[in-house]
């Protein structure tokens, strides 16, 4: 990837608004009233408040939201004393960062001094505004200063990410690397080269880690820090001073384990990492231009496993995956500070992530086909949007049990709460069903059961509790992939061609079929070469709990065995097919979009009340619009009066039911224009649309995710005697677990 000077220049002029940020209100400022309640008279109530109680500011004002991101320019990235004026973009780049991957807001300080004392008073005079306080590009030594004093004089988070960053995403990595090549940290010979903030504050995390600080060997520009030095020594050198003979970095790294690099380009030549220790970890950030070029490592100890800042190559250490979740962990408990143990656990948060099988939103990001934890995959990416749950959460009970949380919360609610910041609803319901499945886990059966995304999805489902996993195929196949993705499950394995209970399951769909065209020889056949009948058996008869289907078969190949091997439910005419799409951070119940294309009166209303009660099942309250050309009345056709028609049926059936119709669908969709031209509904705003057919149905949802952008979960079909849920051609892994989940909550459901 090659990034002129230009397209720099460029990026930060486009659409003729100069900078990356802006500010945006939160609150409606629309009206006389509106105007009175932001700012004055309304604003003096919010002001004796906050001034009766200083805590009351997190209720009422952004400051449990708002962090300071505040720099003197003198140690900007690697281009040095630029001064404060030129820090800004960076600055800007900063809080840019926090709002896209943790959803915090930044105001940016740039502060035009190099005087440390004034530095901190300037800190400590605008603290009151923020929640928490991020030091940037601030030069060594005096950045330890600067973090030190103001930690110990304020009671808001205040945290030097080019210190601590590098420290907890290095140590994940470092972490997961000593696993890989079997090493005790405890025993683990480090070099480090490079004295600087970052370094000093890395080595020391290390230490906190478990590297013990007599295995530790530190050098600046001018060789080792030895005891007795006195050339260019600090305190914090001096803590790392070694008693040991050696006294330049190559000397140093015979034997050694570990190389923390934090210093210059090229200060690392191959002759140099040879006689070190089997299976080396070199950790090369100097950035842009690393300590060692990264192939020339590769080349020269093809037995190592190596880290860089670099985009370009694998186990990229990069602050992203830091900061912003360390930051929204700490205001969401309200934390005095962050401190060691916040760090520890946001380390082995990342460490914990990288063994989980990768989605495949990040897989598309990254133009690969496979990631998966090993030499070259020991930190998760960036754009893994599992990070903000996995950090934050770690983060915020660590920050509880060390005592520096004003604020207790309920960590899975607190879960549910991050995925809906950052996912919006979609992912609050998607984890609404995946906690109702795992309160009763059962036996999910998959068809296609060699197909690598069903593997991926099953040993997701297992890890999450969702259920145990049967997977249908050849055993030689499935475990080969299981093996290939580095996967560590062990799911049931049955081949139909080879099942004891094959010939057994023949002559019970047989018996079923039998006068309905079927011999025992067309039985025979489905039951030992097509795997949706032999799964579906396995439920009928008890032998699975749920089955899934159609990520490379055809939908109506999953429905129709489903619909003649159990047929509907109980007082169900017909079964049908929703999706539920999720727009705007609302969520809508789209019927029937998959199974029913003519439908009657009678139909349409078994869709609306199968529907409606699926909605509540995910404790949303349903209001049921019947969709049509027609607004009550409005155009006298046969086709209108059909879903008027419906609407009676369900009125009469079900009372409980919220319902009205026939209606436009933009006057179920926009409470305004429904109560100015209709205020006699009930419906307000409709969550859930019934078409009157599958063709506006099926181009409805389609059209919602394709041009509007909404997100879907499903087809879920309703109405079938059996939690029997069929998959989409291609779906993604997280598509297949949220259907799996659904699939147990529906049989969970039928007790």
């Amino acid at each position: 990837m090659s990034i002129t000077k230009q397209d720099a220049l460029d990026y930060h002029i486009i659409g003729g608004r100069p900078g990356k940020i802006t500010v945006v209100p939160t609150k409606p400022l629309e009206t006389q009233r509106d105007l009175s309640l932001a700012y004055s008279p309304g604003v003096a109530d919010v002001v004796l408040a906050i001034d009766e109680n200083p805590a009351d500011a997190f209720k009422y004002t952004a400051k449990g939201n708002l962090v300071a991101v505040i720099s003197n320019g003198t140690a900007i990235l690697g281009l040095g004393n630029r001064g404060a004026l030129a820090s800004k973009p960076v600055m800007e780049g900063k809080g840019v960062l926090f709002k896209k991957f943790a959803d915090i807001d930044v105001f940016d300080i740039e502060v035009n001094t190099e005087d440390p004392e004034e530095f901190i008073s300037v800190c400590k005079a605008i603290a009151p505004t923020f929640g928490g306080i991020n030091l940037e590009d601030i030069k060594a030594p005096e950045a330890f200063e600067i973090e030190r004093r103001l930690k110990a004089e304020l009671d808001i988070p205040v945290f030097h990410d080019d210190q601590h960053g590098t420290a907890i995403i290095s140590g994940a990595g470092l972490l997961n690397a000593l696993e890989l090549v079997n090493k005790d940290i405890g025993d683990v010979k480090v070099v480090v080269n490079g004295a600087g903030a970052s370094a000093i504050a890395t080595t020391k995390f290390y230490v906190s880690l478990g590297v013990k600080r007599e295995n530790i060997i530190m050098c600046d520009s001018r060789g080792v820090i030895y005891q007795g030095r006195t050339e260019r020594m600090t305190p914090e050198k001096e803590e790392f001073a070694t008693a040991s003979e050696v006294r330049t970095l190559t000397d140093a790294l015979v034997g050694a384990d570990v190389f923390l690099g934090l210093s210059i380009a090229n200060a690392l030549t191959a002759d140099m990492i040879k006689p070190m220790a089997n299976d080396p970890i070199i950790f090369a950030l100097a950035n842009p231009t690393p300590e060692i070029p990264y192939e020339v490592a590769k080349e020269t100890r093809p037995d190592a496993i190596i880290a860089t800042g670099r985009s370009d190559y694998p186990n990229q250490v990069n602050n992203v995956l830091g900061f912003p979740f360390l930051f929204r962990g700490a205001l969401d408990v309200n934390a005095t500070s962050i401190n060691e143990p916040m760090k520890i656990a946001a380390a082995h948060a990342l460490a914990a992530l990288t063994k989980e099988d990768v989605p495949d939103s990040v897989l598309d990001a990254y133009g690969i086909k496979s990631l998966k934890f090993g030499r070259e995959y020991i930190i998760p990416t960036p754009f893994d949007p599992r990070v903000i749950t996995w950090e934050c959460v770690a983060v915020a009970k660590a920050a509880m049990e060390s005592g520096v949380a004003r604020k207790t919360i309920d960590l899975e609610q607190y879960r549910l709460e991050l995925g809906r910041r950052m996912g919006g609803r979609g992912s609050e319901v998607k984890q609404r069903i995946l906690n109702k499945a795992k309160k009763a886990p059962k036996r999910i059966v998959f068809a296609e059961g060699e197909e690598p995304k069903i593997i991926r999805a099953a040993a997701r489902i297992e890890s999450l509790g969702v259920g145990s996993t049967i997977l249908l195929g050849r055993a030689k196949q499935i475990k080969q992939v299981i093996t290939e993705l580095g996967l560590d499950f062990e799911p049931v394995i049955i081949n139909p061609k080879k099942s004891a209970l094959a010939a057994t399951y023949s002559k019970k769909l047989f018996a079923k079929r039998q006068r309905n065209g079927m011999t025992l020889k067309m039985a025979e056949d489905r039951i030992y070469n097509r795997n949706n009948y032999y799964g579906m058996m396995m439920v009928d008869e008890g032998n699975a709990d749920v089955f899934l289907s159609g990520l490379t078969t055809r939908y109506p190949d999953v429905v129709r065995p489903a619909l003649k091997m159990f047929g509907t439910s109980q007082g169900v005419q017909r079964a049908i097919g929703l999706y539920i799409m999720i727009a705007n951070d609302r969520v809508y119940f789209l019927t029937d979009t998959t199974v029913n294309i003519v439908q009657s009166a009678e139909t349409l209303a078994e869709a609306a009340i199968l529907t409606a009660d699926f909605a509540k099942r995910l404790e949303i309250d349903p209001q049921v619009a019947m969709i049509s050309f027609s607004n009550f009345g409005s155009v006298p056709h046969n086709y209108a009066k059909k879903v008027k028609e419906a609407v009676s049926i369900v009125q009469s059936k079900r009372p409980d039911i919220k319902i009205d119709g026939e209606m436009q669908a933009d006057v179920a969709l926009n409470p305004t224009l429904m109560q100015e031209l209709y205020p006699f509904s009930e419906i307000q705003e409709a969550n859930v649309l019934v078409f009157s057919n599958l063709d506006t149905a099926n181009a409805a949802y389609k059209l919602l995710h394709s041009i509007g952008g909404a997100e879907k979960i499903g087809p879920i079909l309703l109405g079938i005697d059996a939690p029997v849920h069929v998959l989409q051609e291609g779906d993604p892994v997280s598509e297949i677990v949220s259907m799996a989940a659904v699939a147990v909550m529906d049989a969970n459901t039928r007790g």
